[in-house]
């Protein structure tokens, strides 16, 4: 997907949100080790709920920022993780799926981080600065919740 407005970039993000869901999900039933399906399947339901916030952003959002030209300031492809639905998770100890799943989130707060000095009006700004702080809390939440897992 080409991201040209704000609104482009927060449909894309909602779309890694649900693809990485949906790769997750898709991983859960075929991972051999019990506490690594249980996992995928908690990361795939955050995921899920993730998008749903995300594309709450998409119809909430001021139509002023919404529409303004970001493509400047984003990379060609500014988020790397495995979104293909193989086994690729299912291959995985839940150590390295969580660490993929955070690494993901690292980079979208990351991308939000740069986009926060660089939007040219006001309306814009606050709308990353929002996405910003719904990506970071909710990676907090993630972490916390998976530690809680390892803790059983």
């Amino acid at each position: 997907m080409e991201i040209k407005t704000f609104y482009d970039l927060i449909e894309w993000t909602r779309e890694l949100h649900a693809k990485l869901a949906k790769c997750l999900a898709h991983c859960a039933s075929r991972h051999g080790d019990e506490r690594a399906s249980m996992l995928l399947e908690y990361l795939a339901s955050h995921e899920t709920e993730m998008e749903k916030m995300v594309a709450a952003f998409e119809r909430q959002a001021d139509p002023k920022a919404a529409h303004t030209y970001v493509y400047d300031y984003i990379p060609h492809n500014p988020i790397t993780t495995h979104l293909d639905c193989d086994d690729h998770y299912a291959k995985l100890d839940a150590d390295a799926i969580s660490a993929e799943v955070f690494d993901f989130h690292e980079q979208i707060i990351d991308l939000y981080q740069s986009l926060v000095g660089k939007a040219e009006i006001r309306e814009a700004a606050e709308l990353v600065q929002s996405l910003l702080a719904m990506e970071e809390h909710e990676t907090k939440r993630l972490v916390r919740q998976v530690e809680r897992m390892d803790d059983l």
